[in-house]
């Protein structure tokens, strides 16, 4: 098989079997991994009883408690390494991201040459639904700032809807990732675009949760703005060795 979804999840009851199903169910066929950090409302035990419908599609990696988004991510990307998957997706669990765009990120990689695929929110403007204004100014001029500090070519630093091809995420060091916030999502694609992979923004409609309470906090906001310099900085003093 060769197409892994990673999908972390906290406290996701509302929306597991949802996302579970619309996911499964397109072709051509894309496995799930549920990466659950010990939700309290019980999300890794419906996944659990999904998995015996779903017995080869449907993967379970529980963890002891709440981690971060960053180490969530990690762990399913080794996950995929070691089971040979070579097209390897993130996505939300609150259907923010629409389940159907894995097919138009899955083409830009696949199909198109791409490297990585970034569902963005705004490569056609501003393609946002249900959020109030001042989070859809803070989030646009958050990926401007991430420009400006960065040098990034991409409209949208901050997204979390993705596809990678198995080689970008053999060239990255994971081990090596700082941020276990959001700002691990401009992290890993600062490091692509520093190996010199070949990315591409795919055009996605984003829609806030309808279901379940966001993740977001002022902690996480806070490590995207300060964490950028610094990984910029940094970055002044390694060698990227190009495009493997």
């Amino acid at each position: 098989m060769k197409n892994l979804v990673i999908i972390p999840t906290y406290n996701e009851k509302e929306n597991i079997r949802d996302i579970i199903a619309a996911v499964v169910s397109l072709r051509p066929d894309f496995h799930v991994l549920i990466v659950d950090d010990n939700s309290p409302d019980g999300t890794a035990d419906i996944v659990k009883e999904l998995q015996k419908n779903h017995p080869e599609q449907l993967h379970l990696l529980q963890r002891a408690g709440k981690l971060g988004l960053g180490t969530a991510y990690i762990e399913g990307f080794k996950y995929a390494l070691t089971n040979g998957y070579e097209f390897i997706f993130e996505m939300d669990a609150d259907f923010s991201h629409n389940p159907n765009d894995l097919l138009a990120l899955h083409d830009a990689c696949a199909n198109q040459g791409f490297d990585m695929a970034i569902g963005s929110r705004y490569v056609t403007g501003v393609n946002v639904v249900n959020w109030p204004m001042g989070r859809v100014l803070m989030s646009f001029f958050a990926s401007a700032y991430v420009r400006f500090i960065t040098g990034m070519p991409i409209q949208d630093t901050t997204a979390g809807f993705k596809c990678y091809r198995r080689k970008v995420l053999e060239a990255i060091d994971l081990d090596a990732i700082r941020f276990i916030g959001y700002a691990f999502q401009i992290e890993m694609k600062f490091l692509t675009w520093k190996h010199g992979f070949a990315i591409k923004e795919v055009p996605i409609i984003f829609t806030d949760r309808s279901k379940g309470q966001s993740k977001m906090s002022k902690g996480i906001f806070k490590e995207a703005v300060i964490g950028v310099i610094q990984m910029k900085v940094n970055s002044l003093f390694r060698h990227f060795p190009g495009k493997a």
